[in-house]
């Protein structure tokens, strides 16, 4: 069974807008923002309303830079499939929600020790402006045992 979901970064000059999960999948991590897509939504849809939701920003400008394809070992049948939208512009001030407490982080900071493990191999291609597609198996406790990354010309 194929899950879609998004992933939404807002990178300002230096520095990317990450979330603390307060709850649900991924709790105590650092994350961008996004979720599931709901019945009669589009893709960047759903990205933008999921963003709105978890940081209280409303997204005026958006690029699709990368497609993920997730594993897990205990149910490797099911795929999560994620698509990654770099942020370059919104309107509203970050505010904690719920479920995300937002931070800036300057890009020599980020707080890879704290997010999902896959992150630190494909965060350069995203930092670097580079479209990509990954694929990740992850294992007990989360550690990635499988990994693909390819830089593609689109997404």
């Amino acid at each position: 069974m194929r899950k879609i979901s998004t992933l939404c970064l807002p990178l300002q000059k230096e520095r990317v807008l990450l979330g603390m999960k307060k709850r649900g999948f991924g709790v105590g991590r650092w994350n961008g923002f996004g979720g599931k897509i709901e019945d009669g939504e589009t893709i960047e849809q759903s990205a933008k309303r999921e963003t709105l939701e978890e940081a209280k920003v409303e997204i005026a400008s958006m690029e699709k830079v990368g497609i993920h394809e997730f594993r897990f070992a205990s149910n490797s049948e099911d795929v999560l499939e994620v698509h990654v939208f770099r942020v370059d512009a919104f309107t509203g001030e970050p505010e904690e929600t719920e479920e995300m407490k937002p931070q800036w982080f300057s890009l020599d900071e980020i707080p890879f020790d704290h997010m999902w493990p896959d992150d630190i191999y494909w965060f350069p291609f995203f930092l670097s402006g580079k479209k990509f597609k990954t694929s990740f198996l992850f294992g007990e406790g989360d550690r990635v045992l499988q990994k693909s990354i390819q830089e593609v010309s689109s997404v």
